[in-house]
């Protein structure tokens, strides 16, 4: 069985899609589906067979355990595929019993224990190789699998790692926990499946596994689901209601996080509740495994949820402060996120499912390498865009220079970023290109230079010009256009034909550079005529020619004036 979760990305389309009937028939489906594939594939444990391994040219490789009891892994597997079995003979075998004790009555024990108070560690957890987990604080030939937990105490579920006649070694549920268990006096007592199952389910088999507990299970996760959407629901609309008081502002989430939500902690605490009511350990560990996928997949769909609010809340303030630059680059982000997060998904379903993925995720780095490296200028770009929008040197309508060229940005894209020249043109500059330059963006001016210079001929005495100095301070001090924070009217030259005087102030203009334009030249204006109150005049480029007469035109000039 197949999901899309891009399907449930949308609540609305959900709801439409799927009506409570429908959503049950999916639910018994695939819960039932998912026991049968997982537990007939997953959890089977190797058949009996030869003790050791031999290669086609007759070499012994390696020496094999007949009942698959090489790992703490597959030695648990291969006892509850005898226990479903009704095997107690073969699950004799994964138990180790001293001399004279009763084997058959040791697998009842240890299975009335399971099916009471038996937690057994997450399969994934269940180290699975020949040597155990050497990290933990047992002997290197113990291993911790799970609990037991009898009325009077809490007994661990160790394994012993053995070595055989052959020297081959396997994994056997040690003698003193089954001590334990049997010193416990767990007595069997009427669970809550033998108390309400139905009669005409009861002995029944499908698979291997017991009818009554597979309903049981059915009915115990629709309880659960429902119950937990009940909470999350009433929890949503007190929130719903209070949040706006408090906060002043509506509630940041909708109802589309209460399902996975309530999916979430289905997976929780399932596990529980079959523990609770007695379902049969044969049972509860396959199902342990659909939960956990189950679990994954509602995580991953509530953190979709998640990423969607976040993202879109985000282009919703990008769009109120009018950055819409950044709006191509969140876009790409949320795609990329949740493109990992299904990723990720996917790899622990799969793990759950008992594949291995060593390969895989191996081909996946080899082949994201390879197309990095053809894609450099790809990546270069992106990473480009990341640092326009971060940095923001520019953004969307600022007049800036950059390079040998200066205009309006009109687009900040996800590759390039696109600029209108003063002859009007767009300039396509690619972002990891863009990003290295040096901008200077004259829409970031909190003020704009006035600079000028006026040029008084020689004439000019010192009295006037020293008044002429001091009136044109006074009148770029008192001007409504400039500011305190530099005006100056000096002689900055004095040239062989006049005086160069330099004025100098700041300007304030909201609008940009255009507006300072404006400005400026109302500011000459008004200069010149400022000037024309004072006894002084521009001085001119002039050229003098002087034109020296030839030998010839002087004699042609003396018999002209004799005749």
């Amino acid at each position: 069985m197949s999901f899309n979760i891009r399907n449930f990305s949308n609540a609305n389309d959900f709801k439409k899609s799927f009506g409570p009937q429908t959503w049950l028939k999916i639910w018994f489906g695939l819960v039932l589906a998912l026991v049968m594939s997982v537990t007939n594939n997953a959890n089977a444990a190797p058949e009996p067979s030869a003790l050791t391994k031999t290669s086609e040219q007759g070499d012994v490789e390696e020496i094999v355990d007949p009942f698959g009891r090489q790992t703490p892994r597959s030695a648990v597997q291969g006892f509850i595929k005898a226990l479903g079995e009704n095997n107690l003979s073969l699950a004799a075998n994964y138990l180790s019993l001293n001399a004279g004790q009763n084997s058959i009555e040791s697998v009842r024990q240890l299975k009335l224990a399971l099916d009471t108070g038996g937690r057994l560690d997450n399969e994934l957890q269940i180290n699975n190789t020949p040597s155990g987990n050497l990290a933990d604080q047992l002997p290197p030939t113990l291993e911790k699998v799970g609990t037991i937990t009898a009325p009077d105490q809490v007994i661990d579920l160790v394994l012993v790692r053995k070595t055989a006649e052959h020297g081959g070694q396997y994994w056997q549920v040690s003698s003193e926990t089954l001590k334990a268990i049997e010193d416990s006096n767990i007595a069997a007592k009427p669970s809550l499946i033998d108390k309400y199952t139905l009669k005409p389910l009861q002995g029944k088999m499908i698979s291997g596994y017991n009818l009554a507990d597979i309903f049981a299970v059915l009915i115990l996760a629709l309880i659960c689901v429902a119950a937990s959407y009940i909470f999350f629901a009433i929890l949503y609309f007190a929130l719903s209601i209070y949040y706006p008081k408090v906060r002043k502002k509506p509630l940041p989430i909708d109802m589309k996080f209460v399902l996975p939500l309530a999916l979430v902690l289905t997976s929780l605490i399932l596990y529980e509740v079959m523990v609770y009511a007695g379902v049969s350990v044969t049972v509860r560990e396959p199902v342990n495994r659909i939960k956990d996928i189950i679990g994954w997949f509602a995580s991953t769909w509530l953190l979709l949820r998640i990423v969607d609010a976040i993202f879109s809340r985000a282009e919703r303030q990008s769009y109120k402060k009018n950055q819409t630059e950044r709006v191509s680059i969140l876009s790409l982000l949320h795609k990329i996120i949740k493109t990992l997060l299904l990723i990720l998904a996917c790899i622990f379903i799969f793990g759950n499912l008992g594949f291995d993925l060593t390969t895989g995720i191996a081909a996946l780095g080899v082949g994201g390498l390879a197309l990095a490296l053809g894609a450099q200028k790809m990546i270069e770009n992106l990473v480009g865009s990341v640092v326009v929008v971060a940095d923001q040197p520019v953004r969307v309508g600022d007049y800036c220079k950059f390079g040998d060229l200066e205009g309006t940005v009109v687009d900040i894209g996800i590759r390039s970023t696109r600029i209108r020249t003063l002859n009007r043109t767009i300039v396509t500059v690619p972002n990891g290109e863009f990003s290295s330059m040096s901008i200077e963006n004259f829409a970031s001016k909190d003020m704009f230079h006035f600079s000028q210079n006026l040029y008084i001929k020689r004439n000019v005495d010192s009295e006037t010009i020293e008044n002429f100095l001091e009136g044109m301070n006074k009148f770029l001090d008192e001007h409504e256009y400039t500011n305190s924070e530099w005006n100056m009217v000096r002689i900055a030259e004095l040239r062989q034909d006049c005086l160069m005087i330099e004025i100098r102030a700041y300007m304030y203009a909201s609008n940009g550079l255009k507006e300072f334009y404006e400005m400026q030249s109302q500011m000459i204006i008004q200069i010149l005529k400022e000037v024309e109150k004072y006894p002084v005049e521009h001085a001119l480029i002039t050229q003098r020619m002087i034109v020296e007469a030839s030998d010839k035109d002087k004699y042609n000039d003396k018999v002209a004036a004799d005749f």
